[in-house]
């Protein structure tokens, strides 16, 4: 692969905009990608495309998204709040 090089700035938040010609050389580099930082003893950040695991704990996540519409407030349960907030809007 050919080595492509650009500049950047670093914004008040810290967020910087990777140039348009580096991320036309990368396949990996869209809207709302999720990245991997690194940092070296060198000083220097190395920005890879983040490879999560494959593995989901299925009965974790139903037991959270079950726990989750457990919660009763004054307007009911979370359930029923979520489903009149999408009627109403």
């Amino acid at each position: 692969m050919l080595n492509i090089q650009g500049t950047a700035i670093i914004r008040d938040r810290g967020q910087i905009t990777i140039p348009e010609k580096i991320r036309k050389s990368l396949r990996w580099p869209t809207t709302n990608s999720v990245v991997s930082l690194l940092t070296t003893a060198q000083n220097e950040i190395i920005i890879k495309p983040y490879k999560g695991t494959k593995e989901v704990n299925w009965s974790h996540l139903w037991n959270s998204i079950e726990l989750s519409r457990s919660y009763y407030g004054k307007r009911g349960n979370l359930s029923s709040f979520i489903s009149s907030d999408r009627e109403n809007h």
